[in-house]
């Protein structure tokens, strides 16, 4: 309950911020909803996003299924609580970075956290806006370092929209061929060139077959971090021709 309005937030919301009364007693001597919320995203490295259950979750601390849902009222407020941690808080910056290097370092950063722990792109696609602890210290931070630049609020706001933006599509890409294993895949990176090149003979597409003739599929390590680089760069000298406009 927010006690200057009187409403009450999300429940996964207000677990996250502390906002719910914990319970004093419970079956089980010393668990927490941080305790909690680590063994759920200990299960969810180890064996993915689709392996975490309430009683899955329970059995790793030695508790009881009944006992988590004393502090915990949905598997959905889990999944935020999870994503929260999983991420964690942004890096500190380096002090004169200025407002270009300090956004890439900002997108860099994010994407390290969201790629330690691949399961976390199942669940980026927002609900609603940033509202848990973590998510709002990211949004924070962005807005910092586009502090002097002139920029009006909705724009800084819109800037953040598009680097993160960018940031997810890269992510989900790159970890959906992290975590695919299955033999044969065409999410495979070293499958899915033989593929587009057996499509794309005879003439038919040669758009693609351009790209494929001149190693655009090719199974390069540094590929995915080529892309991201090239895609963030075109975004930020975007950014830098609207603040120049501004005089």
């Amino acid at each position: 309950m927010d006690s200057e309005s009187g409403e009450a937030f999300p429940a996964s919301i207000e677990a996250a911020w502390g906002l719910r009364e914990r319970p004093h007693k419970g079956p089980k001597r010393g668990l927490t909803l941080e305790r909690i919320v680590s063994a759920a995203v200990k299960v969810a490295d180890e064996n993915g996003l689709d392996a975490v259950s309430m009683s899955r979750v329970g059995n790793e601390l030695g508790s009881s299924t009944m006992a988590l849902y004393r502090y915990l009222a949905t598997k959905d407020e889990l999944l935020t609580l999870m994503l929260d941690a999983a991420v964690g808080p942004p890096p500190p910056l380096p002090e004169g970075l200025g407002w270009r290097r300090g956004l890439e370092s900002w997108a860099t950063s994010m994407r390290a956290a969201i790629l330690a722990h691949p399961w976390t792109v199942h669940l980026l696609m927002p609900k609603g806006p940033p509202a848990t602890p973590n998510q709002l210290a990211w949004l924070d931070q962005f807005l910092q370092i586009l502090q002097d630049t002139g920029l009006p609020a909705n724009a800084k706001l819109a800037t953040q929209l598009l680097i993160s933006g960018h940031v997810w599509s890269h992510v989900s890409i790159t970890a959906a061929i992290t975590l695919d294993t299955e033999p044969g895949s065409l999410r495979r990176w070293s499958e899915y060139e033989p593929f587009l090149r057996r499509v794309s003979g005879g003439g038919r597409l040669p758009g693609l077959r351009a790209a494929l003739d001149e190693g655009a599929f090719g199974d390069d390590p540094g590929a995915p971090d080529d892309h991201f680089a090239f895609g963030l760069e075109r975004a930020l000298d975007g950014v830098e021709a609207h603040i120049r406009s501004l005089g």
